[in-house]
């Protein structure tokens, strides 16, 4: 139930909706009881059973007294205008009592609706902050699709299934008590009787609850396979086309697919149940109660009258509902507690790479940036082993080697993508665990292989993560990257749509946008991870341009695949199998007839 409780703990902000909730349902509760009660004076007037009270009664905070009370209202009425006008009377203020208690069963609902959608966006808000702030490590553990899943249906399953219910656990509870109060005071043998047998029926759907937990948890981890799955399909149609995997790659979600209704099915008939179930039961108990409390009425010294056992049976029935809601809200907290749970592993996921709590803000780059005795793994084997390099400011300096050699596990270690094993990252003498990584990650800019880019407008790709940044700032940005050209070609200028991940763009003109976002932030470092490994010719020329025209007067880190884009380096290290093997220019390195010139041949012949 801890699960349970830290959902509830999202309620917190909204105390004041939940407290008036919970005073018009107590409202909603006593027009309930009043309008019953109203009941006994009715069947008694009808039948003849009472005679007139004449002497008023003094009102005091008890079933009798009140009763008594309304006794000798209606007793005054009939007196005065008789027997029918009375039952007029009586009827009108029936409708008065139901009305009442509408208007505030409505209020009831109209101020939990804050409540509840309130807790759900605060749930929301947390797992989609902490998937901003957890490491990259942690995605490359889960599908993109689970996550997904997570977020979107294991919340909305929450929402239905535990906040949908959230106003059961208080209003069915404080009625279910209301209504036995009522009823001991009316008769308690026959409310002992009631009491020893309503706990039967709880054991009974307690015993299914357990269950479907346990499968829902299943059913929401299989639904999130499916949704991979998905993913992954459009990601990769082309390779699916290409490579005729089409039945292939159907038959696959079709075999996942019918493991997860089969399941759904199995969860779907136990949470169903819960209904016809509490529903029997119930009518047993009535049967039961009919019959036991009918010898009472029907004895020779009956303990309760005739009216009395009627209305008595009409308030146990109105415990019939609540007691039914309570049963299914039971199966739907438990299904839902199951996707809470998928929720929290999320957002008790380790940060790994956490700020200090005096951490300090860096806002310029002067000297150098020094990897002083590095060692990093990602798991068991060392990415890096003891890199020591210092880079200049307003050096260039490139990073080439083979495949899997440990160039963009440098790279991403200045940003604190990821934190060191062993050894520090300084910048300007400072230990970068020291400052804070908001300040370190403003200081620099990068352009990746990939190209990442928005289903938004061209604009808003350019100034992305930007506030208040006027129209001629990104032109000028889109100018130093080459792009303005382009831009000005398509359908609406720089409020172009580019589609999902700029699809709507080639790569070339999809790689200069990226160029010229890093030119709008303007950062003293700049990182190019292979940025031109992935283009055809005649865009690599125009976006080594554009690099060149951004590297101006800055600090750059280059990742090469291409040895031809480096050879003005200041310094080009050499790495192999996470060593530093090799270091220089690029004249030098020729020079030492090592590794890089090696590389250099093999590419001669590409």
């Amino acid at each position: 139930m801890k699960k349970f409780y830290r959902v509830l703990a999202y309620i917190k902000p909204y105390y004041g909706y939940a407290g008036l909730n919970v005073l018009f349902n107590i409202l909603t509760i006593v027009f309930s009881l009043f309008s019953f009660a109203l009941l006994i004076p009715f069947l008694n007037l009808l039948f003849g059973i009472n005679e007139l009270v004449t002497e008023k009664p003094v009102l005091e905070f008890s079933t009798d007294s009140f009763l008594s009370f309304l006794n000798y209202q209606i007793s005054q009425v009939i007196v005065t205008s008789g027997k029918i006008q009375a039952l007029v009377y009586i009827c009108i203020v029936l409708i008065g009592a139901f009305l009442l208690r509408n208007i505030s069963r409505f209020f009831a609902m109209y101020f939990m609706a804050n409540v509840r959608i309130g807790a759900i966006k605060g749930i929301r808000n947390d797992i989609y902050t902490k998937i901003l702030i957890l490491p990259l490590s942690f995605f490359t553990r889960h599908k993109k699709g689970d996550i997904i899943a997570r977020v979107t249906t294991d919340v909305q399953e929450v929402e239905y299934s535990i906040m949908n219910y959230l106003e059961m656990i208080i209003r069915d509870p404080v009625t279910i008590i209301a209504y036995v109060a009522f009823m001991i005071s009316m008769s308690p043998q026959l409310t002992m009787f009631v009491l020893i047998i309503l706990p039967i029926t709880g054991l009974i759907i307690g015993q299914i609850g357990k269950s479907l937990r346990r499968q829902s948890k299943m059913g929401m981890t299989m639904f999130a396979g499916l949704l991979s799955t998905i993913e992954e399909s459009i990601s990769g149609l082309r390779i699916i086309k290409a490579f005729n995997a089409i039945e292939y790659s159907d038959e696959k979600f079709r075999s996942s697919n019918n493991s997860f209704s089969k399941l759904l099915i199995r969860i779907y008939r136990r949470r169903d149940l819960s209904s016809p179930l509490s529903e029997f039961l119930s009518s047993v108990i009535i049967v039961v109660v009919l019959w036991f409390g009918g010898q009472m009425v029907l004895s020779d010294n009956p303990t309760i009258q005739a009216a009395d056992f009627i209305t008595y049976i009409v308030i146990f029935s109105q415990i019939i509902p609540p007691a039914k809601t309570f049963a299914q809200g039971f199966y739907s907290i438990q299904k839902g507690i199951a996707s809470a749970e998928r929720i929290f592993e999320v957002l008790d996921a380790e940060e790994v790479i956490e700020e200090k709590p005096n951490a300090i803000s860096i806002d310029k780059f002067d000297k150098e940036i020094e990897y002083k005795n590095i060692s990093f793994k990602y798991e068991n084997e060392y990415v890096l082993k003891d890199i020591n390099l210092k880079i200049g400011k307003g050096k260039v300096i490139a990073l080439v080697g083979e495949s899997g050699g440990g160039k963009s596990t440098m790279a991403d270690l200045l940003p604190r993508f990821y934190d060191v094993d062993e050894g520090e990252i300084l910048i300007d003498g400072s230990n970068i665990r020291d400052l804070k990584i908001d300040s370190v990650r403003g200081l620099m800019g990068i352009v990746s292989q990939e190209s990442i880019l928005f289903n938004d407008s061209i604009a808003n790709n350019i100034a992305f993560g930007k506030k208040g940044i006027l129209e001629k700032d990104i032109i000028s940005a889109a100018k130093v990257a080459n792009a303005h050209e382009f831009i000005m070609e398509t359908e609406k200028g720089y409020q172009t749509n580019i589609g999902d991940r700029g699809m709507k763009l080639s790569g070339g003109q999809r790689q200069r946008l990226s160029i010229a976002r890093a030119v709008l932030a303007n950062p003293p470092v700049l990182i190019l991870d292979e940025a031109t490994s992935s283009l055809d010719t005649e865009s690599e020329k125009l976006v080594q341009n554009a690099l060149f025209n951004v590297m101006k007067d800055r600090t750059t880190v280059v990742i090469a695949h291409r040895l031809s884009t480096v050879q003005h380096a200041d310094e080009i290290i050499v790495l192999k199998k996470g060593e530093i093997v090799e270091r220089g220019t690029h004249a030098k390195l020729i020079l030492m007839d090592g590794v890089y010139k090696r590389l250099q041949q093999l590419q001669a012949f590409e």
